[in-house]
């Protein structure tokens, strides 16, 4: 499997903001079939020093959410070993050339992960590269116009499993409605 379903909590809306969160999941648009999962909390104090921001309408909206929501932001890594450990799942599973990351927005996840990268190399003069080239970047929202389009509106018509704004879930969640607006789209 080469497509890979990132979803990440943060605590702004700009590239260089605080990710709080990375939940990831391989998967094949064409079967709907998952693979290898990934999560990890990152701490924020840890993402503030590091030089990453927040803003405080993200900040404010958070306090909205669900105390289990909440928990996205209470994590402990610092976002450098996170980011290491992000690209060694990836690579690990599926050679960098060849991801196709999708995201929530192609401005959204992939590019926020890419600055936070960036702010890692920074601290410590390294160029270690996100786990996806930009050419390999799918958009779930341009998915979702289109099964619209046809008629499926997966907000409306699937389930949500787990906890909303729990990466991981928000992940698993757009694999499992972009596979069916992919296999919809082809008559599958």
């Amino acid at each position: 499997m080469n497509n890979l379903m990132i979803d990440i909590e943060t605590l702004g809306t700009k590239p260089g903001s605080v990710i709080a969160s990375i939940g990831a999941v391989f998967f094949n648009p064409a079967t709907g079939e998952t693979g290898a999962e990934f999560e990890v909390l990152i701490s924020v104090e840890a993402s503030k020093k590091l030089g990453l921001t927040t803003d405080a309408a993200t900040v404010a909206w958070w306090d909205k959410q669900s105390k289990n929501a909440q928990q996205q932001l209470q994590g402990s890594l610092s976002p450098e070993l996170a980011m290491d450990d992000f690209l060694q799942f990836v690579i690990s599973h599926c050679e960098r050339d060849k991801v196709k990351a999708w995201g929530n927005g192609a401005s959204f996840d992939p590019v926020l992960i890419e600055a936070a990268f960036d702010k890692c190399n920074q601290r410590y003069e390294v160029s270690v590269e996100a786990p996806f080239k930009y050419w390999n970047i799918r958009d779930v929202r341009t998915l979702v116009d289109l099964g619209r389009e046809i008629g499926f509106d997966p907000k409306r018509d699937m389930p949500f499993d787990g906890v909303p704004h729990s990466a991981l879930a928000d992940a698993k969640h757009q694999a499992k409605y972009v596979s069916a607006i992919w296999q919809a789209l082809l008559g599958r």
